[in-house]
């Protein structure tokens, strides 16, 4: 089975499940520059990813890795949550 890939609008993460999601939490979320956010996960989408409203297509890993090497995506994960 595949892992898959979606980008989406950061307003959203309220929605998602992490426990239906490879994406281990908020705080681990691969961020933009432009308030989105990659999710991944195997097989068929889960019910809190297709619930999103601004999701993306799905991307396979090498499409996800030429989308996140652009400048427009942070590699530090700054906390959501408030957290430090």
């Amino acid at each position: 089975m595949d892992i898959k890939y979606i980008t989406f609008n950061l307003s959203e993460i309220d929605k998602i499940n992490f426990d239906e999601v490879l994406t281990t939490s908020i705080d681990t979320i691969r961020l933009s520059n432009h308030n989105l956010g990659v999710l991944k996960y195997l097989g068929e989408m889960p019910q809190s990813v297709q619930s999103l409203e601004t999701k993306s297509q799905e991307y396979i890993n090498s499409e996800m890795v030429e989308l996140i090497s652009s400048e427009d995506w942070i590699l530090t994960y700054p906390s959501l949550t408030g957290n430090t």
